[in-house]
């Protein structure tokens, strides 16, 4: 159909591959909306959850270290639990970009915009 066209029937085919692109990173922000991930700090007395856009949803505290004298240590393990899963949730995003670079054949270390 495109063949007496020359080069613009290979640039019809890089249109379209960048349409499936762009329309896969727009399904992948949308998941990362929904993937959580978990950080934890005290061995499990603080739970910080997110999305991994980083996004924080939530946040579990045993009760048992609640005590006024600690409030500085509870403090340190908030925001360690906090900072874990902005962690986790960055490096989830990584691994569903380079799932989506590599099902598309494009360089693994490719950065695209998030």
């Amino acid at each position: 159909m495109l063949k007496g066209l020359g080069g613009l029937g290979d640039m019809a085919k890089m249109m379209k591959t960048a349409q499936d692109m762009q329309g896969k990173m727009a399904q992948l922000q949308e998941d990362l909306k929904t993937i959580t991930v978990v950080g934890q700090s005290g061995a499990g007395l603080v739970k910080a959850t997110a999305t991994a856009k980083g996004e924080l949803k939530a946040l579990d505290i045993d009760p048992s270290i609640f005590n006024g004298d600690d409030k500085e240590v509870v403090e340190d393990l908030i925001l360690a639990a906090i900072k874990e899963a902005q962690t986790k949730a960055q490096e989830r995003a990584q691994e569903e970009m380079q799932k989506l670079t590599s099902e598309m054949g494009l360089p693994a270390d490719m950065k695209l915009p998030f």
